[in-house]
């Protein structure tokens, strides 16, 4: 499966914006951008979606940034993959019966369908909370966590 690198970067940015700011503190885009490698004018492009999305609060001032806008474990993965892309999880249209012959519908329902129904059932249940959980169990380096 290929997604967008908008939603790699926004899945990225959002994990690690949860990750730095459990302490209650906030994380700037300078910080993400710095920390996963990504460019800070397109992050700056990728934050008001899920800002928007109500996932992250933007926090202005000296130690102004971002962090979550509910506990990790409120945010389903489901609701950061429609924020950054709405056409990732949406349900398939199967069209009728077409020239092409039923061979198609009967790929699209039966194979694509059912891949694209278990993806969308798997975003829906899957808390970001778990998420990290499962980052920080196979990361085998220690998390950029340094506090002064």
């Amino acid at each position: 499966m290929r997604v967008s690198t908008r939603v790699e970067y926004g899945l990225m940015a959002i994990t690690d914006i949860a990750l730095h700011s459990e302490n209650g503190g906030s994380v700037s885009t300078t910080e993400v951008a710095e920390r996963q490698k990504i460019s800070q004018k397109y992050l700056e492009q990728i934050l008001p979606l899920l800002r928007q999305a109500g996932l992250i609060k933007a926090q202005k001032g000296l130690r102004g940034g971002y962090r979550l806008s509910r506990p990790a474990n409120k945010i389903v993965i489901a609701d950061v993959l429609n924020a950054l892309d709405d056409s990732i999880l949406a349900e398939m249209e199967i069209p009728e019966e077409e020239e092409d012959g039923a061979l198609r519908g009967c790929i699209n329902e039966c194979l694509w369908g059912k891949i694209n129904k278990k993806l969308s059932d798997y975003a829906k249940s899957v808390t970001l909370g778990e998420f990290l959980a499962e980052c920080r169990e196979k990361n085998t380096v220690e998390w950029d966590l340094y506090v002064i």
